[in-house]
């Protein structure tokens, strides 16, 4: 089947044989055209959004994963390096279980405490090195201390820092393409966080659940709004404002790949009012960076989702203000839409380039295994010349492994 080597639109074309299917079916069972399909297996066209890609996945009856490849191992270190923590996540994920820990022996839970908080950095700037050297040891050890609590009160502070652990895990293995257990570590979250009895608790490993679960874009729509509706009567600080917004933000973007755009900017519209409420001077303070700043960066996520190109994007991009662009893995994702959306259109591309390394630059071990960007790179490449901008794209490449 598929190699990680090459692009989305090589694999399409494997599995589209595999398959035993035209051009023609998996176009009309996919809803786009015979040309764009043609085009997209030949690499001049990308296949970055989200709702093509769930199309042409059911069109072939495989899953997402097949077509955007799997894990991809490159000699790059800030590449290759995130993967090596991955066994002992899986181990200290699978191993353990309320009541029935898989060692016998923790540090302090104060000390457990301080050094889960000592990652939020390292989660913010995607730095996946310096995460999957301490949580699995960490996890470890919170089970310990969830399973032989000194009271109740101890219980229960482990048991959020178990969930909050679990949930960075979770979001680790779904930016390293391991989704199986990415879902896994967003289940044990929210497991871990019902024992705290706090709502809000619950919902923020929600969050990660629903953004890390099966590309089955009406269940995560309704998974959603069920959550947010669930939370509302409890949000009544920052925080809680912080985590339902980041419910309406999922609400938004899953919508947006069902390609309905009113009810994706009904969702928008939601999170800017409950960004009014949150104080954003200092994103980075603020739970998953929840604000108007974030607000403004999913939305132009959600315009290139919804096939927006061009100077378009930009113009909704300049609605981020840089001096509060202050969160490396936002900043990232920001900068990789605006390269997608100019991407699209010939007349952009080699400004593409540009926010490409851009985001490189802001987050590189997120940037270097994120399949979108190794999308855009590899699309790119196909249209370089003999430039600054194609040796940039051709440096790039090599950092992500992608041919070139």
């Amino acid at each position: 089947m598929g190699n990680d080597d090459t692009t989305i639109g090589t694999r399409l074309r494997e599995l589209r044989h595999w398959r035993r299917m035209t051009l023609a079916e998996v176009a009309g069972l996919a809803g786009i055209s015979v040309v764009y399909l043609s085009m997209a297996e030949r690499g001049l066209r990308p296949l970055d959004r989200r709702s093509m890609i769930s199309a042409l996945a059911a069109a072939l009856r495989v899953s997402e994963s097949e077509l955007t490849g799997g894990p991809h191992l490159g000699t790059d270190p800030l590449q290759s390096g995130p993967h090596a923590a991955i066994p002992a996540l899986r181990a200290a994920l699978a191993m353990n279980a309320i009541g029935e820990p898989a060692t016998d022996r923790a540090r302090p839970l104060p000390v457990l405490v301080a050094e889960l908080d000592a990652l939020r950095p390292a989660h913010a700037a995607g730095d996946f090195i310096r995460m999957g050297g301490a949580l699995p040891g960490l996890i470890d050890e919170l089970y310990v201390r969830v399973s032989e609590p000194a009271d109740e009160a101890a219980k229960i502070t482990a048991a959020g820092t178990l969930a909050e652990a679990c949930r960075l895990a979770a979001s680790m293995c779904h930016s390293l393409s391991y989704n199986d257990l990415s879902q896994l570590a967003a289940r044990t979250a929210v497991d871990a966080a019902r024992l705290t009895g706090d709502p809000v608790r619950v919902s923020m490993a929600r969050v990660e659940q629903i953004g890390t679960a099966p590309r089955v874009w009406d269940r995560s729509l309704a998974l959603a709004e069920r959550a947010a509706a669930e939370l509302e009567p409890h949000a009544r600080d920052e925080t809680g404002f912080q985590v339902l917004g980041m419910l309406t933000l999922r609400c938004a973007l899953s919508a947006a790949v069902m390609q309905d755009g009113a009810l994706a900017g009904h969702w928008l519209g939601e999170a800017q009012a409950l960004a009014g409420r949150v104080n954003d001077d200092d994103p980075a303070g603020n739970w998953e960076w929840f604000g108007a700043t974030n607000v403004a960066i999913w939305r132009v996520a959600i315009a290139v989702e919804r096939g927006e190109s061009g100077r378009v994007v930009c113009e909704l991009a300049s609605a981020a203000d840089p001096a509060k662009l202050t969160v490396p893995t936002r900043r990232g994702c920001l900068y990789l839409d605006v390269a997608r959306g100019l991407a699209r259109e010939k007349a952009t591309q080699d400004d593409a380039v540009t926010w490409l390394r851009r985001a490189e630059s802001a987050a590189p071990q997120w940037f270097r295994n994120y399949p979108a960007a190794r999308e855009s790179v590899a699309f790119l490449l196909t249209r370089a010349r003999a430039t600054a901008g194609g040796r940039e794209l051709r440096g790039m490449a090599a950092r992500m492994g992608v041919p070139h």
